[in-house]
Formats: structure tokens, C-alpha cells, sequence
């Protein structure tokens, strides 16, 4: 019985649909899927959460990059997390069985788009209602982040990443984007608008991220990080 399903037998003599147009009420669900999620994931191990889009389909070369990338980490001893879905989260999770780690899916129940990948392993898969909560999983217990191409979700989890290390509310780990053609344009509005012509970052926001275009130079990047700092999540 999930922790879910314990608040909601506590509570049966309330209808549950009353339960949750009170507002006071719904922290009880949501209470009920971080504990649900702290006590999957805290015993996970290291590993790294890889983003991108869930549209990304088998021949794009960003999918086979995901799969790369997921597939040394292994190799370097650590899991991969990802969202998931399809796209680059399947890729990811696939280069992670492959690889022989622990291949682990948060996911969010959607309309459209979002189901479980089949390369994830059947006792790390968590499926969230509240994009939030599923949010804090990521942050908590990723090592570090390699965010490959992808639409709004990706970039909400990146500069989520980022301005949480910036304002010193989570400890610095590793922020990796993938792809250097496909962030250009991004990288270039940030230093020329935001940095330069604005005055809205510093120069030493811009050393939060790294751009890397291969597997070899994601998976460096992360283990140089980790031959100066021991694994921890973010508490």
C-alpha cells in the first residue's frame, strides 16, 4: 500500500472528492507523495538526472547521445534518473540497462505524451500528480544534471537547477547541457542581453553551466566534479 493509499484509508470516512476541493486537506496528498518519493529515492545511490525533450524520436542524433551519455555513466558507477517518458528519457534509461546502473523514472501523469519507458527498473519507477513535488525528487537526488535538447519542461528543470545553486538554496553540483548547436542561440541572448546589454547575471553565473557536444566530454565533467567533492544529495 503506497503512502497515498494509507492517508486515503485514514480518511474513508470523508469522501475523497470532498477531501480534495479543501485545500487544507490537500496537503495530506501532497505530503503523501514526497514521503512516497524520499523513501524510493534516498536508497537509489548515486546517480545523475538526464533531461530532454519526451518528442525526441530513436533516430535523432540527440536520442543516440542520450543513450551514450547514460550508458558511460554506468560505467563510472553511477545511476541514471530521468523523467520517465519517451524520447530522451528512454533513451537515457535505455543507455542505463544497457549499461548495467540503476535506470530510474520520475514520472508525472499527463493528458498526452508522458508513459513509463519500458528500460526502467520495475522497483525505481515513481509516477507524480505535482509537477513540483516531482521536481524536488530531482534536485534532491541527483548528483548532477546533463540536459540535452528539448521544449518548456527542460528548460523549467535547468533554470530551476540554476537559480536554486545561484540564491545558495541547494549545494553546487554539476549543470551540464549537451548539444553546443542547439543551445547556441540560448547562449548567446544570455551573455549579450541578460549579462551584458541588462546587467542581470554576473560573469560567475555563467560558470553555474557547462556546454559540452559529445558523451565523453558530459560524463568528464562530472567526474572531475566528484574527484573534488563526495556524493551527497541536496537536504
Amino acid at each position: 500500500m503506497t503512502s497515498e493509499e494509507k492517508i486515503e484509508r485514514a480518511f474513508k470516512n470523508k469522501s475523497w472528492n470532498e477531501v480534495q476541493t479543501t485545500d487544507s486537506w490537500k496537503i495530506f496528498k501532497i505530503m503523501a507523495e514526497f514521503v512516497e518519493g524520499f523513501e524510493k529515492l534516498s536508497r537509489i545511490g548515486p546517480c545523475v538526472s538526464i533531461f530532454g525533450s519526451a518528442r525526441t524520436t530513436p533516430d535523432s542524433v540527440y536520442f543516440k547521445l542520450a543513450e551514450e551519455i547514460a550508458f558511460q555513466l554506468t560505467h563510472k558507477g553511477y545511476g541514471v534518473i530521468t523523467g520517465g517518458g519517451p524520447g530522451i528519457m528512454e533513451a537515457a534509461n535505455m543507455g542505463a540497462t544497457k549499461g548495467g546502473g540503476k535506470s530510474v523514472g520520475i514520472n508525472i501523469d499527463l493528458p498526452f505524451e508522458q508513459s513509463a519507458n519500458l528500460f526502467i527498473d520495475p522497483d525505481k519507477l515513481i509516477t507524480f500528480d505535482n509537477f513540483f513535488v516531482r521536481k524536488v525528487m530531482f534536485m534532491r537526488y541527483a548528483q548532477g544534471f546533463i540536459v540535452l535538447p528539448g521544449g518548456f519542461g527542460t528548460l523549467d528543470e535547468l533554470f530551476e537547477a540554476i537559480t536554486l545553486i545561484q540564491t545558495q538554496k541547494i549545494g553546487k553540483f554539476p549543470i551540464i547541457l549537451a548539444g553546443k548547436s542547439y543551445w547556441k542561440g540560448l547562449m548567446d541572448w544570455i551573455l549579450e542581453t541578460m549579462r551584458d546589454e541588462e546587467h542581470n547575471i554576473s560573469d560567475k553565473d555563467i560558470d553555474l553551466f557547462r556546454i559540452v557536444d559529445t558523451a565523453e566530454e558530459a560524463v568528464n565533467e562530472i567526474d572531475a566534479f566528484y574527484s573534488k567533492y563526495i556524493h551527497a544529495p541536496n537536504f
